[in-house]
């Protein structure tokens, strides 16, 4: 595991300094997306660069929200597809 360190981002104009474990490039990409987000809705007409942020950040908890239900919808499938394969193994052995 990399050790924190100190990193120096500007998001929206404003400069951040933070300890993170991941590499400045990562999220020297992470703010880029998140200036890219804020950007399209001022661009669509929200004015108010706190009023952007804010539903910029709640589109991608969105959007999170959405990816894990999926995912876990996804492993409950597979979890029944395992135990259907399990079962017709089960019989196939028992079938003279």
């Amino acid at each position: 595991m990399a050790e924190a360190a100190r990193v120096e981002l500007t998001l929206l104009g404003q400069k951040l300094s933070l300890r993170s474990e991941a590499s400045p490039e990562y999220l020297r990409v992470l703010a880029a997306f998140v200036e890219d987000r804020v950007a399209t809705l001022q661009n669509s007409g929200v004015r108010d660069p706190l009023k952007a942020l804010s539903l910029a950040a709640l589109d991608m908890a969105d959007e999170l929200h959405r990816a894990q239900a999926e995912r876990a919808d996804e492993g409950e499938v597979g979890a029944r597809l395992r135990a259907v394969i399990a079962r017709l193994d089960e019989l196939s052995r028992q079938a003279p």
